[in-house]
Order: structure tokens, then sequence, then C-alpha cells
């Protein structure tokens, strides 16, 4: 039988081992999901609202013991997983209480507004959710907390690092009383989970992660006419402008850098810096990341644990690598030490990076930023959307109408943060555009995607 071991990073020591399910047996979780769903989605919302209110209040009770293990899984900061599973509660609390309103009857007319006509959002049945390590509870939350209100049920298949992470949320949700099989999880292969997509009682997919993987997931949905929500990569460029506050940016750009050790989609990574702003932040912002205190992330002290792998480790070092190679210059760390109790990679600054290297072009997962020269404000909107991802991307400025201006009607993403940075909100559309994917989560838009907006025409 296949098995994966996880393991942790910050002490490259085994963790636990899992069996991998064979295909009937995967098979047979979907078929169980499915009854599951045919009892649920006859609940009203109304009804399904407390059982994830008491999921929410299930999460709190073990935050700690949920906090520890995402640590030592893929090693985020013990104090960035219990922010985590705070705002996994607030999640399952925002679709109890706005859930039953978002997808409530809507009374409309028909034939030139004669007749009476509703609008029912009707759920439809199992959703197919594949998940990224660097959030292992949030990912799979946020499309959880969503379906349920809305009466579907969801499979989850997490990355195999996190895979006790995605059991134990499993095993939360349980102990809140969520009838068996409305979600459950899939420990397995790529192979089985492509079948896994084709399945007649698998009527939706959503995935966090890659472009590249989003792009075999949404071909292999789409052949089989399946609708897909797909949140992936970023490269996102948070201008500093000829007005900022140069403080403010610095101190913020750091921290939108280095939060959850620099593996976020939504993180700031590139930071396009007008000229005559520039020497002033570059200086401040290189010192600050200088001073980043690297270290176990189960001390509250430290700032920047390790990646979450030694395939992420050496992903990072081979893109930093090739951007010194085509032309960037190295400002601060890009040196990791060869430390045999973990995957620590140092906080990071290249500045004078060029188009056709990664850290222009590309998603550099870890905590290495890349500073770009802009001749003024006009030039640096210009190379934040000289990209073809559009996640996310931030404006630092003292003139905040300009700066609404500038995110409604030119910068290309699916959100923008204005002097300030931040990951996610539950009132808040998230998603983005262009190699970032499609579809939308949180904000209400969430319980919408996967639900059949019904028509249904009255006589009179």
């Amino acid at each position: 039988m296949t098995q994966i071991t996880t393991n942790n990073p910050a002490t490259r020591e085994d963790l636990e081992t899992y069996d991998v399910m064979s295909k009937a047996e995967a098979f047979e979780v979907i078929d169980g999901a499915h009854e599951a769903f045919l009892d649920w989605r006859m609940r009203s919302h109304e009804e399904r609202a407390p059982f994830l209110r008491e999921i929410a209040a299930k999460l709190r009770e073990n935050s700690e013991s949920l906090s520890k293990l995402m640590t030592q899984e893929m090693g985020k900061l013990l104090k960035d997983g219990k922010t985590e599973v705070e705002l996994c509660a607030r999640l399952f609390e925002y679709s109890a209480d706005n859930g039953p309103e978002e997808l409530a009857d809507e009374e409309r007319t028909h034939s030139g507004g004669k007749k009476r006509g509703i609008v029912t959002y009707s759920p439809i049945g199992v959703i197919y959710s594949v998940q990224p390590w660097n959030f292992p509870l949030y990912q799979a939350v946020r499309v959880l907390a969503a379906n349920l209100i809305a009466g579907n049920a969801v499979i989850l298949k997490h990355a195999s690092i996190c895979t006790g992470s995605g059991l134990a949320l499993r095993d939360v949700c349980l102990e809140a009383g969520l009838p068996r099989g409305l979600f459950e999880v899939v420990v397995v292969g790529h192979d089985v989970s492509d079948d896994i997509i084709t399945h007649d009682k698998i009527r939706a997919v959503t995935m966090t992660g890659s472009d590249g993987a989003g792009a075999h997931i949404g071909e292999k949905a789409a052949k089989a006419l399946k609708k897909t929500v797909l949140e992936l990569g970023s490269n996102d460029a948070y201008l500093v402008l000829e007005d900022a506050d140069i403080d403010l940016a610095v101190q913020t750009c750091a921290v939108g850098r280095l939060y959850n050790n620099g593996e976020t989609c939504v993180s700031a990574k590139r930071f396009v810096v007008t000229d005559a702003v520039y020497d002033k932040f570059v200086d401040a912002f290189v010192e600050r990341m200088k001073s980043t205190k690297l270290g176990d992330p189960m001390d509250e002290d430290t700032q920047l644990g390790p990646l979450s792998s030694e395939q992420q480790f050496k992903d990072v070092k081979e893109q930093t690598e090739k951007s010194i190679a085509g032309g960037a210059t190295l400002l601060c760390g890009g040196d990791p030490e060869d430390d045999p109790k973990g995957w620590y990679y140092p906080a990071t600054v290249l500045a004078d990076c060029q188009p056709g290297t990664p850290a222009y072009d590309d998603e550099i997962f870890g905590p290495v930023a890349a500073v770009i020269r802009a001749k003024d404000d006009e030039d640096a909107m210009r190379i934040a959307n000289d990209s073809r991802y559009g996640l996310g991307g931030g404006i630092f400025t003292k003139d905040e109408e300009k700066a609404i201006a500038l995110a409604r009607d030119h910068f290309d993403t699916g959100m923008v943060r204005i002097n300030s940075f931040g990951a996610a909100d539950p009132n808040m559309p998230f998603g983005g555009v262009k190699d970032s994917g499609y579809g939308r989560e949180h904000g209400g838009f969430g319980m919408k995607e996967f639900v059949n907006a019904k028509a249904i025409f009255l006589p009179s």
C-alpha cells in the first residue's frame, strides 16, 4: 500500500504516516457524500446555520492544538496559526449570519412585468476542493463554510504535507455535530484526483494553487462540463508613489512580504518604487528586512520561520539565483545556511529586477522581495500591470482619492490595498484575473458560485 509521511520543516523530523486511498476507496467516499447531500439539501438555510456556528465554537476550543499542528506540518509561526483559526471561525459565522439572506428566494417578474417570477439558489451536490499547504485550515474552510450554508457537500483533497491538518478539520466538524459525509477528506495521488474530477457525482471543482496546476484541473473539469473556481498564483505589485508616507510604506511592505513566511498568494512581492522616493524607501526597507529574526516558529518572538519543505527551499533558492544571474542586485539575504535543523531562508531583497527573470515575471513563494524602479507614478502603474498575474496589489500615497481612482480604473487585479496590507476578510470578495484565476470567494460571492440560479415562472 502506498503511503505518505509528513515532515516538520523546522526540524526535518518525520511526523505521521498515512495510507493513500485507492480509486475505489475514494469513490466510496464520494458516494457517501452524495447521500449526505440528499438530506442536507432539504434543510433550510436557517436550519443549517447552527451547525456552522457550532463548528466555529469548536475551532476556537481547539485553537492551540490546531495551530501547533499547522506549525509542525508546514512551518508557519504559531501565532499566525492562531490568527488563522480565528479567521476560520469568523468565516463559518459569517456564512451562518449572512447565508440565509444572500441565498433567499428572490421575487421577480416576467412577461414585461405582468407575471410573477421566483429565482431560487438551489444546491447542486458534491463539490471537489483541491487545496494547498500554505494555509492548511483557511484554504479548506473558505470553500467549506460557503458551500455548507448553500446546501452542498464538500470533499477535500489537501496537499500531502498537511494531511494531518485536513483530517483534524474534518474531526472538528464531526465533533461539532455536522452530519457525516458532508465534509470528507480523501488522501489520494494526482491520477486518482483526476478521476475524481470526472466522477458523475462531483458537480463542481474548486482549487487553489499554481497557475500550471490550475490549468490542468480546469482542463479536466471543462472536458467533463463542470464549473470551476480557480484561485491561482500571483506576483502582487505594491506601488510606492511620489507622495507616499515612506515610513508607513516600509513597515507595511516588510510585513506584507514576510507574512506566513512569504508563502501567501496575496503577499506583497514586487515593490514598484518611483524615482523620487526610491533611495529613501530602499535604504529603510533593506534595514527593516535585515533586522528580521529568523528562527523556531514555535517561539513567540520569531518573525520568520522555515519554508514549508525541502522542495520549497530549493525552488526559492533557484529562483533567487536565476534572478541575480539575470541582472538583479542582491541587497540583503539570499545566502541560506545549510541548517540541518530546518529549511530556513532569510529575508531577502533584490533590486534592479529585470523582465524575463523569476523576480519580475513569476511568483517567488518565500521571503524574497523584488524592487523595481519606476520613472514616475504613471510608469509605476504600467509596471504593476506588466504581469500575467492579477490577484492583488497595493498603493502607497497620501492622496486617497487618487489611490481609489488608480485601484478602480487602472489596477488590473481582483483586490487592491491602499496604504495597508492584509490577506483576506470574510466580508470582501477574494479572487483574481488573468493567470491568477477566476471566480470569487468571501463576501457572499462564494456562496453563489456553486448553486443553481433557478428561474421559476408563474402564470400570473
